[in-house]
């Protein structure tokens, strides 16, 4: 279970959300929707500073993070997240954890 943000991902939240060093967003799952591993489940964020995460990567000094009730929806899973210029967001894409 990690989280890996590109680059170009992290510059897009950076100035489409304001995200300055100290900030944080919290990733976690919310009820409809999709991603390639869940039906009726897609992910969100809340920009939101981590009080004790269950995972956090930092970036250029800001934390990518979800907590404990979060573990169900990131289980067996390494979520990449890159961004697509076309549509002008980041992509999110779980990977199984056993496939490496």
């Amino acid at each position: 279970m990690k989280i890996t943000i590109s680059p170009v991902a992290q510059q897009w939240y950076q100035e489409n959300i304001d995200l300055k060093p100290g900030d944080g967003l919290h990733f976690y799952g919310k009820v409809y929707g999709k991603t390639n591993v869940h039906q009726g489940y897609s992910i969100a964020f809340a920009k939101q500073k981590p009080q004790q995460p269950y995972y956090e990567v930092v970036y250029q000094q800001i934390s990518y993070y979800f907590n404990d009730e979060d573990v169900w929806f990131f289980t067996g899973y390494d979520l990449q997240i890159d961004y697509d210029a076309k549509v002008d967001s980041p992509t999110y894409t779980f990977v199984d954890e056993t496939s490496k």
